[in-house]
């Protein structure tokens, strides 16, 4: 049988977007290796189609064309004769090519694509659409896929019981990758929440402040930012009623965890394709900005320098969309 490989080196939603491609690889070739960050290895390497995860620390110990050869030569190890390259990434194909794939298949606007052997449109639908056509896949692609282990869950349930926190509660997920993309209202929207129901709050360390000013209400309310691993957050959600999340990982795993989300918008867009797809999602942003979206994955700043695409998003809009999901039965979430 042909060994396929899967080169995703970018950031963690889109890892998690591109679980529903190694499944559909998988039906053709059986498992197959995986390329990806430090960070999103933990999203592939309990994958059961999955056989080897391997890190390319591209900002870090592999940084520069030494150390992309260390990552080569490990890849060429499995004796893949096929690459995909959901990815738009010169690195990432430079790397299958060291690697002496044969077959290297990519996107035709990337500018990559003269590393490639074979190109595909992508077309114009969801981010996952594009990504499955890589392997022409046709109808329905799979729904995201992050496969906990009971490590995982008993993590996020001490967490929980240390807290004090039962069912059911919303999860709020302030963060994103890029400080545009962070609403600037998760604080009050805590506080407010909390009068309801339990709050909890998750997100990496860079999100640990946030949830130290919330005072809460009459409900309890911890945050777990910065202290679970990436599956435990991810269990977490799944545990939740609802999650209110950036553009972010957080939303990616709630569609994965067939959890509801109330997912806002303020660069981005969810028509560029990487919405939730859940039909009870709902979605929120700041309409007639003719600015907006600016950017497929958000920036360090606002370019115009007034971010009123999410300071312009008010607190009531985004706590009546929570409330109303929380009113929706649990089992409520097929994908579209």
């Amino acid at each position: 049988m042909t060994r396929a490989a899967v080169i995703q080196t970018a950031y963690l939603g889109d890892a998690v977007l591109t679980t529903p491609l190694i499944e559909v690889l998988a039906d053709r070739f059986g498992s197959l290796d995986v390329v990806t960050t430090p960070n999103a290895k933990p999203i592939f390497q309990t994958l059961p189609t999955v056989e080897r995860v391997i890190e390319f620390d591209k900002r870090g110990t592999h940084r520069g064309l030494r150390g992309m050869r260390v990552v080569a030569r490990r890849l060429a190890e499995g004796g893949a004769e096929v690459a995909f390259l959901p990815h738009k990434s010169v690195r990432s194909a430079l790397l299958a090519r060291l690697a002496g794939i044969p077959r290297r298949i990519g996107f035709r606007t990337s500018p990559a694509r003269w590393l490639y052997t074979e190109s595909r449109d992508g077309g114009e639908d969801h981010e996952i659409d594009r990504i499955c056509s890589l392997a022409d896949h046709v109808g329905p692609p799979p729904i995201p896929r992050v496969q906990l282990t009971s490590d995982d869950v008993d993590e996020a349930r001490r967490a929980l019981d240390a807290a004090q926190i039962g069912t059911p509660f919303i999860a709020l997920a302030p963060g994103s990758q890029q400080p545009t993309k962070r609403w600037p209202y998760f604080i009050a929207l805590a506080e407010r929440l909390s009068n309801v129901v339990a709050v909890v709050m998750i997100g990496g360390r860079q999100d640990v402040g946030v949830g130290a000013r919330v005072s809460p209400g009459k409900y309890a309310f911890t945050s777990l930012a910065g202290r679970l691993s990436l599956r435990a957050s991810a269990e977490i959600i799944r545990r939740a009623r609802v999650l209110v999340s950036n553009d972010s990982v957080a939303m990616h795993l709630a569609g994965a965890m067939h959890t509801k989300v109330v997912a806002l918008f303020g660069p981005t867009h969810p028509e560029l394709g990487f919405g939730p797809r859940g039909t009870a999602d709902i979605t929120l942003g700041v309409r007639h900005l003719v600015c907006r979206p600016c950017s497929t994955h958000g920036g360090p700043a606002c370019p115009l320098r007034h971010h009123r695409c999410m300071i312009d998003l008010d607190l009531e809009t985004v706590f009546q969309a929570t409330q109303k999901l929380l009113t929706v039965p649990q089992g409520t979430h097929p994908c579209a």
